[in-house]
C-alpha cells in the first residue's frame, strides 16, 4: 500500500467518523493528531472532514484490493466505535461498500464491536488480579493474526468497568460506562482509530516512521498502550465507584495517569504472559465471552 493509499484510507475513516452528523471538533482534532503522530498528512482528512472530498473522490486513489479493503475495514471499525451504528452510519457503510466493491460478508463482524453488557456477570473476589488480567488479555488482542482483533479492545475495556461498577451496587449502561472513559481520555472513536491504522496501515506508517510502527516493534507499542489504558481504566474506575463517584474529573485524571505510569513500568515483566496469552487466544473465543 502506497502512502496515497494510506492517506485516502485515513480520509474515508475521517468520513465514517462524520457519518452519524455530529460534526464533533474534538473528535475530528484527535484522529487529526493521530495522523499526525504516525506520520501521515492531515491535510486529505481535513478536506474530507469540511466537505472538499467524497468517498467516491476518495475511491480511485485505492489502486489495490488491499488498500480498498484496509478502507473499508476501517470505516466499519469506525461506525462500531461507540456501540452499535445508526442508519445514517449503517447506509455510509452500504454506500461505502458498493462503491469500493467490497462485500459485508467479507468483512469484520461488527459484533465484535458492540458493547453487549450481561446483567448476570459475575463479580471477581479478587478485583485487582482481575484488572491485571483484562490487562493482559486486551494488551494480547493486538499480537493475534485476526485482521482487525483489536476492535475487540474498547468493549473488554467497557465490560470491565461494567463489572467493577457492578461490584459497587452501580446499574451502568454502555452510555455511561463510554462517558467515563471519556474522561480519561479513551475516546470511542480515537481510540478505535488509531489501532485500525496501526493495524491496517501499519507497513506503510513503519516506512513513514523508519520502522516505528512496523512489524513486531508495531506489535509490542500498540500492547504496550494497550495494557497500560485497560489497568489504568480498570484500577481508576474502581477508585471512582469506591468513593461513591465522588471524584471531581481532575482528580480522576491524576488517578488515570498515575495508574497509567504504573502499568507502563509493570509492562516488561508481563510481557511474556501477554504473548502467551495470545498464543492461546483466539478472536472467536474472545467474543464469546464478550457476548457472555
Amino acid at each position: 500500500m502506497t502512502p496515497t493509499e494510506a492517506e485516502a484510507v485515513v480520509a474515508i475513516a475521517t468520513l465514517a467518523a462524520l457519518a452519524d452528523g455530529n460534526n464533533d471538533a474534538q473528535e475530528q482534532a484527535s484522529i487529526a493528531s493521530i495522523a499526525t503522530r504516525l506520520g501521515l498528512s492531515t491535510d486529505v482528512m481535513q478536506r474530507a472532514a469540511s466537505g472538499q472530498l467524497t468517498v467516491a473522490q476518495l475511491a480511485p486513489s485505492l489502486l489495490s484490493d488491499e488498500s480498498r479493503q484496509a478502507a473499508y475495514d476501517a470505516a466499519l471499525a469506525v461506525v462500531h466505535g461507540d456501540g452499535e451504528p445508526g442508519a445514517s452510519e449503517r447506509a455510509f457503510l452500504t454506500m461505502l461498500g458498493n462503491v469500493l466493491h467490497i462485500s459485508a460478508e467479507n468483512s469484520v463482524s461488527p459484533v465484535v464491536v458492540t458493547t453487549p453488557l450481561s446483567p448476570g456477570a459475575a463479580v471477581p473476589s479478587d478485583m485487582d488480579n482481575h484488572i491485571l488480567d483484562q490487562a493482559i488479555l486486551s494488551a494480547a488482542l493486538e499480537f493475534l493474526p485476526d485482521r482487525l482483533a483489536n476492535m475487540a479492545i474498547l468493549p473488554l475495556q467497557m465490560r470491565l468497568v461494567y463489572v467493577i461498577g457492578q461490584k459497587h451496587g452501580q446499574q451502568l449502561d454502555a452510555k455511561q460506562i463510554a462517558d467515563l472513559a471519556g474522561v480519561f481520555g479513551i475516546g470511542a472513536v480515537a481510540q478505535v482509530f488509531e489501532k485500525v491504522v496501526r493495524k491496517t496501515l501499519g507497513g506503510v506508517v513503519g516506512g513513514l516512521l523508519g520502522g516505528l510502527f512496523g512489524g513486531a516493534t508495531g506489535f509490542a507499542a500498540g500492547a504496550t498502550v494497550t495494557f497500560a489504558s485497560t489497568y489504568a481504566l480498570g484500577h481508576a474506575a474502581e477508585q471512582y465507584y469506591a468513593q461513591n463517584r465522588t471524584l471531581s474529573v481532575p482528580d480522576m485524571k491524576v488517578l488515570f495517569t498515575r495508574f497509567q505510569n504504573e502499568a507502563t513500568a509493570m509492562y516488561p515483566r508481563v510481557q511474556d504472559r501477554i504473548q502467551q496469552r495470545a498464543s492461546g487466544t483466539s478472536l472467536a473465543n474472545v467474543v464469546q465471552s464478550i457476548r457472555g
